[in-house]
């Protein structure tokens, strides 16, 4: 493995984590939003990470790891959370049903903070890793001089 790969998994790393912080702070941001262009409340989004194939066979996984490398990691989708959202009494809402009931996102902005901070400790952790292997790199250097 070269400083190269090590830096190319890195930067696959944070890339994957700040689109993931992206779609955290949508959910954060439209928490209280009840009517979107679709129609409807705002509905809380997640993102799946993929390394490799999933329906692969360990040893072709394996071989697969020692011939080609390690890989990175990337956003293979972003998917809708399908969890109902609250139902409010608010009669005097523009929103509210015929019953005085107004439908909220499924978006709770707790656990959303605490999505936030593991994305941002992932995101450090990649950083670390390519500041690491950065400082390596530059003392293998001076050991050559």
């Amino acid at each position: 493995m070269s400083i190269f790969d090590i830096l190319d998994i890195g930067s696959s790393g944070l890339a994957a984590q700040r689109l993931r912080q992206e779609i955290i702070s949508s959910n954060i941001a439209n928490a209280s939003t009840t009517r979107t262009p679709d129609g409807g409340p705002y509905v809380r989004k997640d993102v799946v990470f993929q390394t490799s194939n999933a329906t692969a066979k360990f040893g072709e996984i394996f071989s697969s790891l020692v011939d080609d490398g390690l890989r990175g990691v990337r956003v293979s989708e972003v998917i809708e959370d399908e969890s109902p959202g609250q139902k409010r009494f608010q009669p005097n809402h523009p929103d509210a049903d015929a019953e005085g009931y107004v439908l909220f996102p499924n978006v709770n902005p707790i656990s959303e903070m605490v999505n936030m901070v593991e994305a941002t400790r992932s995101y450090e952790a990649n950083l670390s890793v390519m500041n690491a292997s950065k400082s390596m790199a530059i003392k293998a250097i001076d050991l050559g001089r």
